[in-house]
This record gives structure tokens, C-alpha cells and sequence, in this order.
């Protein structure tokens, strides 16, 4: 294996969020590359029929799974559900967050509990569960944002909080899973054109403007790094941040 195309034939892959946006890019990259891949969502179900189709005429396995990565005990079970199916889990990558954005003042503590469940708390447990059935070689690929790197301005604070808490996560989760063989990296996206951040959206231009490139970054080229991460070119890369930014952060 090499490179992005690393060849992950045999293998098994669950990408949490994976029925749209980067998600659903990632979860046929790693189709492309060989696994059988599991998704989950939350809304959208024949949205994620549509990305199991697209894995399924790849020649691999695919699964869509309807898991709330809010509720602790829902995101385990999602876990087990795809080890159960596929009978084993070779990749894991926590795609799912909620990006909640808006001034200080105006977030509640509905608003922080939500968010942290989701992108730090539902990481976490999905992270601990699918280390307790990984065996060597496995990976945890994490999606984090630039906006860990650099906070162009107001109104980040809670998603850029909860987003941060993820690469203490990744160094944390390195350390405690490399005797075993398992890595653990996160990627953090710049602008990426999706349905919930179009690149002809009312802020677009601004994004835009604030990377090194001029552009919005497509999906596929994030999941072209998560599937390097998950291949056997990345078996000395874990603990590390990457940024697909377009010069976001530079």
C-alpha cells in the first residue's frame, strides 16, 4: 500500500456522518481503496442509501446506520453493530459534528451541552469503543476544522472550543493505543464546498479570500487524506494534525 491508494482490501472502515458532505466522500474513498465501509446519520436516511449504493458498486460492503452521535450509548452501538456485520474494524473516522455558529452572548447551555455532545463527548466514546475492537494496525482518523488553527473572526467559539478539545483527543489517543499498533491523526478541512457550507453561499467569497489558494477545497480532497492516513504509507504517522486548508492557516 502506498499513497493515497493504499490498498485496504480485507478491510473494515466506519465513518460516523458519512451520508453527505465529506463524510460521504470519505466513506467512498476508503470503498475505492477496498474496505467495506459503515455509515452513520441521523437524518437523511435515502441520502445514505445513496452513499451505501455508490460503496456497494465499488465491489465492497456497505451499511448505513442511524446513530445520534449525541447519545453516548446510540454511537457505541454503532460501533459494535459494524464490527458485529463485517466481523471485525480496521478504520475508524469521526466525521459527525455540529458546527454551531453565533456571537457569545447569544449561546445557551443548550447550545454548549449539544455541541460538546456531539463533537467532543460522541468522539470520545466512538474513539474508546472501536479501540476496544481494533487490533494492530488499525486507524482513527478524526476530522477536525482550521478554524483550530486560526479563527479568522467572531463567532467561532464554541464550535472552535469543541474542535480543539479533539487534538488533545488524537495526541492522547496516539499514546495510549501505539503499543498496540494504532494511529491516531486528525485532518483539520479549510473551506469545503458541501450543502451546509456551499461554495456560492452568502459568505463563500469571504472563506475564500482567507486562504493561500482563493477556493473552496472539494470533499474528495480531504478524504484523499484520510485515505492515506488509513493506509499502510501512514503506519509511521500518529499523533499528528493535518491541515487541508488551501493555506487557511499559513
Amino acid at each position: 500500500m502506498n499513497g493515497v491508494n493504499g490498498d485496504l482490501t480485507g478491510k473494515v472502515a466506519l465513518v460516523t456522518g458519512g451520508s453527505r458532505g465529506i463524510g460521504a466522500a470519505t466513506a467512498l474513498r476508503l470503498a475505492q481503496q477496498g474496505a467495506d465501509v459503515a455509515i452513520t446519520y441521523v437524518q437523511g436516511e435515502e441520502a445514505a442509501r445513496e452513499v451505501v449504493g455508490k460503496i456497494e458498486a465499488t465491489g465492497r460492503r456497505g451499511l448505513a446506520l442511524r446513530a445520534d452521535s449525541a447519545d453516548a450509548a446510540g454511537a457505541v452501538a454503532a460501533v459494535e453493530r459494524t464490527a458485529e456485520a463485517f466481523g471485525r474494524l480496521d478504520v475508524l473516522v469521526n466525521n459527525v459534528g455540529v458546527g454551531l455558529l453565533g456571537p457569545l452572548e447569544s449561546l445557551t447551555l443548550a447550545d454548549v451541552d449539544r455541541v460538546l455532545a456531539v463533537n467532543v463527548r460522541g468522539v470520545f466514546v466512538t474513539s474508546q469503543a472501536a479501540a476496544a475492537r481494533m487490533e494492530r494496525g488499525a486507524r482513527i482518523v478524526t476530522i477536525g476544522t482550521c478554524m483550530t488553527q486560526r479563527v479568522p473572526g467572531p463567532g467561532g467559539t464554541l464550535y472552535a472550543m469543541s474542535k480543539s478539545a479533539l487534538i488533545g483527543l488524537t495526541k492522547a489517543l496516539a499514546r495510549e493505543l501505539g503499543g498496540r499498533g494504532i494511529t491516531a491523526n486528525i485532518v483539520h478541512p479549510g473551506p469545503v464546498d458541501t450543502d451546509m457550507n456551499p461554495a456560492d453561499g452568502p459568505y463563500a467569497e469571504g472563506q475564500a479570500a482567507m486562504t493561500a489558494l482563493g477556493r473552496f477545497g472539494a470533499p474528495d480532497e480531504v478524504a484523499s487524506m484520510v485515505g492515506f492516513l488509513a493506509g499502510a504509507g501512514a503506519e509511521y504517522v500518529t499523533g499528528a494534525e493535518f491541515a487541508v486548508d488551501g493555506g487557511h492557516a499559513a
